[in-house]
């Protein structure tokens, strides 16, 4: 038999090959940034692609061994298992600026060079970003074994309130990683219009909190709880 494990249908080894083929994706993908930017020496563009690959596998290999049940959830397809309507329309959208704002940056900061000057500082501030990034966008899988890429509520997965780790700190610690990849990014490659770009996805997203909170408030239970005892949706005593 080619399965090491079954979970309810989900293969161990399929995840396997999924581990490879997401490494191939993330070369090719961050190779032809490099290309974009004209530069296959362009030392932000490196720094950036090894911090992205790194986080994105790292994550994936931990679910693979302490958590299946949730690398199941995160490959599930849009339109599934009950997602929101609106959060499907939503993240079309965010999938297209995505695309966008990965391809502008290399060509803004480095190819075209619309961007000119930017301060050395502000790239190492972008850097320091990005290392916090990576610890709320890693540790928000380790904690919460409902974070669903989807809005909806996993009831056959009988989901419940997670309160603890990260999630003791703000009540959407991903989306706290995504606030500093989305500022720290451009700023490490030195793209103002990357940052611009960055600034707009963090209103999209900010809409998605609200809509996701007001469905949390509705179907699971404890959630009016956790709001009371965990103020801050995003970012500490600001929102």
């Amino acid at each position: 038999m080619d399965t090491e494990k079954n979970y309810n249908g989900f293969t161990v080894n399929n995840e396997k090959r999924e581990i490879i083929t997401q490494t191939i994706s993330l070369c090719i993908w961050f190779a032809f940034i490099l290309f974009l930017s004209g530069n296959w020496f362009w030392i932000e563009g490196w720094i950036f692609a090894l911090w992205f690959i790194v986080l994105s596998l790292s994550r994936t290999v931990y679910l693979y061994r302490k958590d299946p049940e949730l690398l199941k959830e995160r490959s599930r397809k849009p339109g599934t298992g009950n997602q929101k309507g609106w959060d499907k329309t939503l993240m079309r959208l965010v999938s297209v600026m995505l695309i966008a704002w990965f391809l502008i940056m290399p060509l803004d900061a480095e190819r075209f060079m619309w961007t000119v000057n930017f301060p050395i500082l502000l790239k190492v501030v972008g850097g320091i970003l990005l290392v916090i990034s990576f610890f709320f966008s890693y540790r928000a899988y380790t904690d919460n074994t409902f974070l669903s890429p989807l809005v909806r509520i996993q009831s056959e997965r009988k989901q419940q309130v997670v309160s603890t780790g990260v999630y003791g700190f703000v009540r959407h610690p991903l989306y706290l990683g995504d606030v500093l990849f989305f500022i720290g990014t451009p700023l490490l490659l030195g793209s103002k219009y990357g940052l611009i770009l960055g600034v707009i996805m963090l209103f999209i997203m900010a809409l998605r909190i609200i809509g996701e909170e007001k469905m949390l408030v509705e179907n699971l239970e404890g959630y009016t709880d956790y709001q009371n005892k965990v103020k801050s949706r995003l970012i500490p005593f600001l929102w």
